[in-house]
């Protein structure tokens, strides 16, 4: 089974994150480790957005510290199989782009893509300029994953939480785990 690191940084978005780490608390047969770091400005946006710090409250998930370079998933010895950086903001991709490990979210990003392993960002921000553009497609020559924010309306979401999980849900699947959720002609 996988090791999976999700990372959080700081742009809009923690509806995304907090709807992973529940759905991926319901399925924890499907990997054997779970860890989490997330940017100070992360939980800023959490506490903003979702009006609470229950970031924190997922005990079978190991939180790590930005600046913690002896967190397993820093060396490729750590076998994380899979990475997510969820929401990604574009100032982390830029620094994923060039090769600059000056946190534990970089570090562990260079390393997914040195040991050609999963790296799935979800970029946030929009729209884009050129620089945003090329460095996402720096990441994905690199053997990354971009998975833009983009909520899909096929299963008629209604509520935001639905809508947010139609995100979720695609970067779930990417990651490889089975999860019950809409399918395009399976209706």
């Amino acid at each position: 089974m996988q090791k999976i690191v999700i990372a959080v940084t700081g742009a809009s978005g923690a509806i995304y994150p907090k709807i992973l780490l529940d759905k991926l608390t319901r399925i924890t047969g499907q990997y054997a480790e779970l860890a989490v770091v997330m940017t100070e400005n992360a939980k800023t946006v959490w506490h903003t957005e979702l009006g609470h710090d229950a970031y924190n409250a997922y005990p079978a998930v190991r939180f790590y510290d930005k600046n913690d370079f002896h967190a397993p998933f820093a060396s490729g010895s750590g076998q994380f199989q899979t990475m997510i950086v969820i929401p990604c903001s574009m100032g982390t991709l830029g620094r994923i782009a060039t090769g600059i490990s000056n946190d534990l979210i970089t570090r562990a990003a260079d390393v997914i893509l040195k040991e050609r392993r999963k790296l799935i960002c979800v970029v946030r921000d929009t729209p884009y300029n050129l620089i945003h553009i090329r460095n996402m497609e720096t990441v994905t020559l690199a053997g990354g994953i971009i998975c833009p924010a983009s909520p899909s309306f096929y299963s008629k979401p209604d509520t935001i939480e639905a809508v947010a999980a139609t995100v979720v849900d695609r970067v779930l699947d990417l990651a490889g785990l089975k999860i019950d959720t809409f399918r395009w002609g399976s209706q």
